[in-house]
């Protein structure tokens, strides 16, 4: 018995003891996160060709954030489907990725027990045009491009002649602004599109203002003869009128493949179109000035011609009975066009259009009327049309609103000093016009209650305006 009670004692001391040891397991202390301060979620502004520099302060208790943590930069490119890796603490390179806001991530690794933080920010990518205004523009016969600083005072007049040395083509149309692919509201390259018979319209880099390329390498295969129009395309793959046909660039290829983007052949069909064609999701919708009809294209652009219903009987969709379309921005709902026949007076067509339903195309005709603005329309008059049907046309030097619900025509405010307005330009808001005079770019304000007043003017502009792309 004795020695049976001294096991039992023995057994219970180890138990007791071993209680006592284990309850020090229990007492955890988490590893200690770094505290990356005003990082996390943060935008910064970086220039392309200069150097961007990060430095966030990076704290760590009972260690050294420089020798005991290692730093991952990651910038992710989307539109080559590609990731910039970069190591080292702090984040040092020189910035060359196309403009634009970028997603990126920090990832910190606790080098002593492998754990690692992930810490996202973005990056926005610009260069000195990032932001300002560049203007087309005609002086004594010679096409200009110029860049007006976010100063809205300093003006880079000519600058295609100073940073290549030659003119651009004449006859300048248009200067498009094609976005980066797959995201809106950027600027990727300009497109100075020039009726030239004699040189080539001009693809601009949108960040340097170097030329990228001229436009018949736009093409697999160019065109004996190249007659731009107008084009358009807010995602990054342009459309538009070339020879009075519709064209529509490649897209099947990866959006940084050398292919992307570029011009085959027209939609085949018979037909001659106006420069005014509208683009949707669903459809393409213009004016056939050979059969004077108003065609479509359905979303893949085969040509569809007149096979449209039409509902009503105000006039005749598929035989207008004018060629001269004078202008037209017509939308899936509610639509105007204006046309001018023999005798020189402007009609205007209202209508309804309806096409995104394959199988119940239709086009519902409202009224056909005289212009009330008819006399006043020139043959090189400007149009601009609001999201609520707000139209504004220049005539000589002045700029008229319009309101087609109530036929309300009233002259704006604005006063030119007897200069002709050459160009006209509505923000996407609709409460801003900007006009261009000789010399100058103007800004009206058109906002509900106000009726085109002049809030700011900008001088040093080679020769008279033709278009401006504003970037913010």
């Amino acid at each position: 018995m004795k020695y049976i009670r001294i096991f039992i004692f023995i057994l219970f001391a180890a138990f007791v003891y071993g209680c006592k040891k284990d309850l020090g397991n229990y007492s955890y202390s988490p590893p200690s996160e770094p505290v990356v301060t005003k990082f996390t979620d943060s935008t910064f502004n970086a220039l392309v060709g200069d150097s961007l520099i990060l430095k966030p302060t990076v704290k760590i208790a009972d260690a050294d954030p420089l020798k005991d943590l290692s730093y991952l930069w990651e910038i992710t490119v989307s539109e080559e489907a590609r990731t910039v890796s970069i190591t080292g603490y702090p984040l040092k390179m020189i910035y060359n990725l196309s403009p634009g806001l970028r997603s990126a991530k920090l990832t910190v690794t606790d080098n002593r027990n492998g754990l690692k933080y992930f810490y996202p920010f973005k990056i926005l990518g610009g260069t000195q045009f990032s932001t300002g205004k560049t203007v087309l523009s005609v002086q004594n016969g010679v096409t200009m491009l110029s860049f007006i600083k976010p100063d809205d005072k300093t003006v880079l007049s000519n600058l295609y002649f100073t940073l290549h040395g030659e003119n651009l083509p004449a006859n300048p149309v248009q200067l498009y602004a094609k976005p980066l692919a797959y995201q809106p509201n950027t600027v990727d390259d300009y497109w100075v599109v020039c009726q030239d018979p004699t040189k080539n319209s001009v693809i601009i880099n949108g960040s340097t203002m170097l030329r990228k390329k001229y436009f018949n390498e736009q093409f697999f295969s160019p065109p004996a003869t190249i007659v731009p129009s107008y084009f358009e395309g807010a995602s990054g793959w342009p459309t538009g009128v070339i020879n009075n046909k519709l064209y529509i660039s490649i897209t099947s290829t990866a959006p940084y493949a050398p292919d992307f983007g570029k011009f085959s052949n027209p939609q085949a069909g018979d037909y001659t179109l106006s420069k005014y064609f509208t683009h949707t999701a669903n459809f393409y919708f213009g004016f056939d000035t050979k059969y004077k009809a108003f065609v479509s294209f359905d979303g893949g652009g085969n040509y569809m011609g007149s096979d449209y219903t039409v509902v009503g009987s105000a006039f005749d969709p598929k035989n207008i009975g004018m060629a001269d379309l004078v202008f037209m921005q017509a939308v899936s709902g509610t639509s105007y066009a204006y046309f001018r026949d023999a005798s020189e007076t402007i009609y205007e067509l209202a209508f309804t259009l309806s096409m995104d339903d394959y199988s119940a195309r239709k086009i519902l005709p409202t009224y056909k009327r005289v212009f009330k603005g008819s006399a006043l329309v020139q043959a090189d008059s400007k149009w601009q049309r609001s999201a609520v049907d707000i139209f504004y046309f220049t005539s000589n030097d002045k700029i008229y609103r319009y309101n087609p619900i109530n036929e309300d025509l009233r002259t704006l405010d604005a006063n030119f000093g007897g200069k002709k307005v050459t160009m006209l330009k509505l923000s996407v808001d609709g409460n801003t016009l900007t006009a261009g005079v000789d010399g100058s770019v103007i800004t009206l304000d058109v906002s509900v209650g106000k009726n085109g007043v002049i809030t700011q003017t900008i001088n040093g502009i080679p020769g008279t305006p033709v278009d401006i792309v504003i970037r913010k």
